[in-house]
Parts: C-alpha cells; sequence; structure tokens
C-alpha cells in the first residue's frame, strides 16, 4: 500500500484531499499543526469508510521538529505521495504590511515547502516513484489585491516545482503545482458572497474542494506519469 503525507490535511481542502487518496487505497497521513484533534477527525471519517490513515502534528516552518517528525514517518515506511497543501493568509495592503505578515506567509508556503519535500526526495529517488503535488492558487498566477505576500510565496512554489520537476523527471518523480481559484471553504467564506462569486466566475458559482481533490487524485496517479513540472489551476475559468 502506498503512503501518502498531506500537510494542512484537516483544512477544508486538505480533508477532501486526504479523503478521496484513502478511497484510492493509499494509507494517508493527515498532517496538522496544532488541530491534531481536527487531523484525527479526518482519520476517523476515512477509516469509517473503510479506509487507512493516521494523524500526525508539526510546525512545517519548524525546520528541525519537522526533520525529526518526518524521520519517525520514514522509519515506518516510505512515503510515495507529498500533497503540500499547508498554507496561511495574513492579508493587508502592501503599503499597510507588517514584517511578521510578510514572513508567516513566506514561512508556511515557501519555506514549509522546503522544510516538508526536500527530506522526501531522496526516498523517492532510491524508490524511483513519487509524485510532489503542491496547492498554490490563483494568486500566483495573476496576483491579488492584498495578497503580495501571498501571491509572492505562491508564485515561488511554482518556480520551485518546475525546477524540481527537473531534476527528479528520470527518477519517475513527477511534480507538479495545483493553483485553485475560489474555492467553497471556511478560509472564503467571509470573504466571497455569492454575488460577488458570479460577478468574477465565469462558472456563476465556487468549487468543491472535492473537486481540487479529484484533479490531486488523478496527478498522483499511475496515470499521471508523463505530467510533470506544470501549474494546473482549477478555477471555473476566471483565466
Amino acid at each position: 500500500m502506498k503512503r501518502a503525507l498531506v500537510t494542512g490535511g484537516s483544512g477544508g481542502i486538505g480533508a477532501a484531499i486526504c479523503k478521496r487518496l484513502a478511497k484510492d487505497g493509499l494509507h494517508v497521513i493527515v498532517h496538522a499543526n496544532r488541530s491534531l484533534g481536527k487531523a484525527a477527525g479526518v482519520v476517523a471519517e476515512i477509516a469509517a469508510a473503510g479506509g487507512s490513515a493516521e494523524a500526525v502534528a508539526f510546525d512545517v516552518t519548524d525546520r528541525p521538529a519537522t526533520a525529526t517528525a518526518l524521520a519517525a514517518l520514514l522509519d515506518a515506511g516510505s512515503i510515495q505521495v507529498l500533497v503540500n497543501n499547508a498554507g496561511i493568509h495574513a492579508d493587508a495592503v502592501f503599503p499597510g504590511m507588517s514584517g511578521e505578515q510578510w514572513d508567516s506567509v513566506v514561512d508556511v508556503s515557501l519555506n514549509g515547502f522546503f522544510n516538508v519535500t526536500q527530506p522526501l526526495t531522496m526516498p523517492m529517488i532510491r524508490t524511483r516513484w513519487g509524485r510532489i503535488i503542491t496547492i498554490s492558487s490563483i494568486a500566483g498566477i495573476t496576483g491579488n489585491r492584498g495578497q503580495v505576500n501571498y501571491s509572492a510565496a505562491k508564485g515561488a512554489l511554482h518556480a520551485a516545482s518546475k525546477s524540481l520537476a527537473l531534476e527528479l523527471a528520470s527518477r519517475n518523480v513527477t511534480v507538479n503545482a495545483v493553483a485553485p481559484g475560489i474555492i467553497a471553504t471556511d478560509m472564503i467564506a467571509d470573504a466571497f458572497d455569492a454575488e460577488t462569486i458570479k460577478s468574477i466566475v465565469p462558472m456563476k458559482r465556487a468549487g468543491r474542494p472535492e473537486e481540487v481533490a479529484d484533479l490531486v487524485a488523478f496527478l498522483a496517479s499511475e496515470h499521471a506519469a508523463y505530467i510533470s513540472g506544470q501549474v494546473i489551476s482549477i478555477n471555473g475559468a476566471m483565466i
């Protein structure tokens, strides 16, 4: 049974990804930062549906703690699929953005990508099979007012994914980014009302977390073996 680690797996999109990968027969490691109880809840849902999962908690911005946690997970077996989903918002117009707002967003999204992905690449190389999928955002493609920090971090993840894909291509390890648009999660509930969504999304609705999860599951499968170095947006024709 292949094993998958989903960072930020206790959130809206992350939980949907965990459930979808478990449905496909993977053992899913559901990661949380502080909300281990929420991750355990996702594990319980997966188990109730007949799937296999476990919960783990560590701070992706803490490099030593992340390395220790990953080493323990690897002692139990290889991790073939990594979904970098952990991310935060700290929105503000740039002239009023604090250094803390900049650093916190970049630290979780970009440094977190390094801290989690780097220790897992050599095990994938050794087994000559792996899938690295990073959840980005349409903001990393188009930019967005009030999100210079978030857009910068997500755009950097696109470049990192393309570069890493080149390094790992000969080892049968694919690296891709998925850039969602407006997805119906708690994170966007206060940001977009129904009329606003209809005005900016040509499909006149928000996407569902399960639709993002379906795309991730495809990229994690054998069917996507020739897809690497790509930024795939799922946004209802916004761009």
